[in-house]
């Protein structure tokens, strides 16, 4: 250890706090990687009744690809009588209302500039179901217009609604895989969210957190809530730690869907930023709710969703800085301020942050590689291995995202949609069967 030779001074201590720290903080992950790697994939009993389920789609100008959306939804291996596909068409200038009633699906416009975007069409879609259908729906699933959901996803989730959850997140895969690097290490983070994440949690009886969407919420709460109220930049994870912090346990069901990622790292840039900033609005409302549920109601949930939106890559910044500067004037003082052994262990600790960041990220990215091999769609196997090591460049460069966004005004950008794909042409690029409960068994 770079600590060896080098006295007790304040920025030795220092050093050894922040190693401590990220060391006993994160611990928890590792043993949900164990578990998963000993116990495979959550599974539940075979549902007792066929609910019924409303699909909401907050859709802004996605012409090209709310079609297949709803074809994959409508197709599903779950009886059509019992589910409606809602397309919310929030401002759209173009035929996204046509093209999703062509498809099948209740299809309506809003416009209010106001209030646009995803959080606002959810509310109104949820008010106006719940004022026309009343008690029709047992539940609401949530997707994205450029979404793909796999044959018997219902199927799985309404196993796992029936057997008690009153929220559901999915297995969130990708539609195009090969499109970039960028787009190869999105997929990669989002299979080992929902494998070696959301999985484990509830394997090991604690709270997950919804990604986006192909999540799950029954109507009762949503009649309890009077709609949706969840307007910060991350909806989903707000409404995560609303649940969290109300003692509502949100469930993993391995329901896979597909998502189609950015391709460039402005367009990746663009909506990190978005959701660093929301991931901030987050714990600056919320810490205070799960402090309450760590120390007060003893709930593990509360301290890993606090571990979740804490901006810990800003302490590891943070870490970062407090050496070089003091390697820097330390070195200008020749000796006044900083031993040579301080010096050395300065260079070492910078080396070794970043050094153990690339390290550690590189190994979730071939664990996930391997274990998840079946549902990576690709063509390129050399796209599947350089992922491996462009994977840690992808995640580290939320590095200075962190910084900006801290400062930065963010607001809500639209992502532009065009790969128009179908479940089939997905399968096709390769990999398993497009069911997550074909994962590790």
């Amino acid at each position: 250890m770079f600590f060896n030779g080098t006295q007790l001074t304040p920025i030795v201590i220092f050093n050894f706090l922040m190693m401590v720290f990220f060391t006993v903080a994160y611990f928890y992950q590792l043993v949900y990687i164990l578990r998963v790697l000993r116990y495979g994939t959550v599974s539940f009993p075979p549902a007792k009744k066929q609910h019924t389920y409303a699909f909401v789609i907050a859709a802004h100008n996605e012409e090209a690809v709310i079609g297949n959306l709803v074809t994959s939804i409508l197709t599903q291996n779950y009886p059509r009588e019992l589910m409606d596909v809602y397309v919310i068409c929030d401002n759209c200038t173009d035929s996204t209302l046509q093209k999703a009633q062509e498809a099948g699906a209740i299809a309506w416009d809003r416009h209010d500039l106001a209030r646009k975007g995803k959080s606002w069409a959810l509310d109104y879609g949820f008010h106006r179901i719940l004022e026309e259908t009343g008690d029709h729906y047992d539940a609401f699933v949530i997707f994205d217009a450029d979404n793909i959901v796999a044959p018997d996803y219902l199927k799985v989730m309404n196993d796992a609604f029936d057997d008690g959850f009153l929220v559901l997140t999915g297995y969130r895969n990708s539609k195009n895989f090969d499109s970039s690097w960028i787009s190869s290490a999105y997929a990669i983070w989002f299979m080992r969210e929902a494998q070696y994440l959301n999985n484990a949690r509830t394997a090991m009886g604690t709270s997950c957190a919804i990604s986006g969407s192909g999540w799950l919420v029954s109507s009762a709460i949503v009649r309890g809530m009077d709609g949706w109220d969840f307007h910060c930049l991350t909806e989903d994870i707000q409404f995560s730690t609303f649940c969290c912090s109300h003692g509502i346990q949100i469930g993993y069901a391995p329901a896979e869907f597909f998502d189609e990622q950015p391709v460039t790292f402005k367009a990746s840039w663009v909506q990190r930023m978005r959701w660093t900033k929301g991931f901030y609005q987050v714990f600056f409302s919320y810490n205070k709710n799960l402090l309450t549920g760590i120390f007060k109601d003893h709930r593990f949930s509360s301290y890993d969703m606090l571990m979740t939106v804490a901006p810990g890559l800003l302490l590891t910044l943070v870490s970062a800085f407090v050496n070089a500067l003091y390697l820097v004037v330390g070195y200008l003082s020749h000796g006044f301020i900083a031993t040579q052994g301080e010096l050395l262990m300065c260079i070492g600790s910078l080396v070794w942050t970043f050094t153990s960041m690339y390290l550690v990220f590189f190994l979730l990215a071939v664990l996930t590689t391997i274990t998840e091999r079946d549902h990576i769609h690709s063509k390129s196997k050399v796209r599947i291995i350089t992922n491996l090591f462009t994977f840690p460049i992808f995640m580290m460069s939320y590095i200075p995202i962190t910084v900006v966004a801290l400062f930065k005004k963010v607001e809500w950008v639209p992502t532009k949609h065009d790969i128009a794909v179908d479940f089939s042409q997905v399968m096709a690029e390769g990999g398993g069967s497009g069911s997550a409960s074909g994962a590790q068994k």
